[in-house]
């Protein structure tokens, strides 16, 4: 029977759900603060709703227009990776520069486009952020604040130019979408993709206090993870920001609506690195904390065989992981510390994503992370968790360590 619209239903049954969606927030959201102490309580007072980033970048609807190569370009918004490989592969070397210098936004987050590609475009874009952030910082007609937060954009922006780094996917708009890749992704046989969850943008991507709680510090710990299990295998890791993300533990912590919006862009990177690269096995995806909802919404579409790697979940939106397609491998830890494990593992009204991956009836491969403490340990050297998340990537079943009850405390 079709679910009835708020126009159809008593005023009592509009109030009754209305009051149902209030008091499970408010239990959402209690709860995880009483889990992690005052500092996520003042994350809880600061979030906000987001807004998803869903349109072509920058210079999009210029590219579409351009016809200077005789040619139609593909379309940013519906062009198949495959499609978009093929173009690119036709072109000679003066189109192709010609391209990545005028349109560097269209070309570095173009799934298909060669990876080298991208990494000079975004150089581009990257530089030319900036140095329009250096401008607003210095322009004295600004407010002091709207001059610091133009300051710290061009200071994380710099950041990204650091020699030898690749970056995969840089776009500016709202918080500020990155993604990075470490080792040679054109020549690799495993690749591992780390979903981030809530804070993840421009601003919080590489953070040196800190590090595992930034997702270019996930990127470079398993991806020297990767490297010592396995010297002589060709590895790559992408630290891939390419949603927007919850802020804090409002709202957006608590629904799936982010989630949806980033489901076709996780879906699409994938599909970009099944015809640019070499690799064995589909890339495996490290999903943590409220990546793992995008990646149980993405995962039905997903019909290759990946391995899903969830960590520090509030749950994929689904009840068991039978629900997530027959595509994907799902593994599952927590750590007895981790406070999301405090968080209510249920869906009502649309609040909250569903069972726990890492309970024995969701139907995942529970796996140890002893050692790891709290919700951002997961990769922190000598813990079984970091190992196990590195046997995976490599393809290494045999080597990995399933949970046992004093994993899960």
């Amino acid at each position: 029977m079709p679910q009835r619209t708020e126009r159809e239903r008593t005023p009592r049954e509009v109030q009754r759900r209305r009051r149902l969606k209030r008091v499970a927030m408010g239990l959402f959201a209690t709860v995880a603060v009483l889990a992690d102490t005052g500092a996520a309580a003042a994350q809880a007072a600061a979030g906000s709703e987001q807004i998803t980033i869903t349109t072509p970048p920058a210079g999009s609807d210029r590219w579409v227009a351009d016809r200077s190569l005789g040619r139609v370009l593909p379309d940013p918004a519906s062009a198949a990776p495959r499609d978009v490989a093929a173009f690119f592969a036709s072109l000679g070397g003066p189109a192709v520069d010609r391209l990545v210098a005028e349109y560097p936004l269209v070309v570095g987050n173009l799934d298909g486009v060669p990876p080298e590609l991208r990494y000079r475009a975004n150089r581009i874009a990257v530089a030319a952020e900036r140095d329009r952030a250096r401008a607003r910082a210095a322009d004295e007609s600004l407010t002091k604040a709207a001059r610091a937060l133009a300051e710290a954009r061009a200071n994380d922006s710099e950041h990204l130019l650091a020699e030898g780094r690749q970056i995969l996917a840089f776009d500016p708009r709202g918080r500020g979408l990155v993604s990075e890749v470490y080792g040679d992704l054109a020549a690799a046989g495993r690749v591992s993709v780390v979903v981030p969850g809530s804070e993840a943008d421009l601003g919080h991507f590489d953070q040196a206090a800190d590090p595992l709680r930034s997702a270019a510090g996930m990127g470079r710990a398993l991806y020297e993870e990767e490297r010592l299990r396995s010297p002589g295998t060709r590895t790559a890791v992408i630290a891939w920001t390419g949603y927007v993300t919850p802020v804090g533990l409002g709202p957006d912590a608590v629904t799936s609506r982010l989630a949806e919006a980033a489901a076709p862009r996780l879906e699409r990177l994938l599909a970009g690195l099944a015809v640019t690269g070499r690799t064995e096995a589909p890339p495996a995806l490290f999903c943590h904390s409220y990546g793992s909802v995008v990646c149980g919404t993405a995962a039905p579409a997903i019909h290759d065989g990946t391995d899903l790697v969830v960590f520090g979940s509030p749950g994929m939106g689904v009840p068991d992981a039978a629900a997530l397609g027959t595509g994907v491998r799902v593994w599952a830890t927590r750590n007895p510390s981790d406070w999301i494990g405090n968080v209510p593992y249920l869906e009502v009204g649309g609040l909250g994503h569903g069972a726990d991956p890492a309970s024995a009836g969701f139907g995942s491969v529970v796996i140890s992370s002893a050692g790891a403490s709290g919700h951002n340990g997961y990769l922190s050297p000598g813990t079984a968790s970091l190992r196990n998340f590195a046997e995976l990537g490599l393809g290494h079943y045999d080597e990995v360590r399933t949970a046992t009850r004093r994993d899960a405390g």
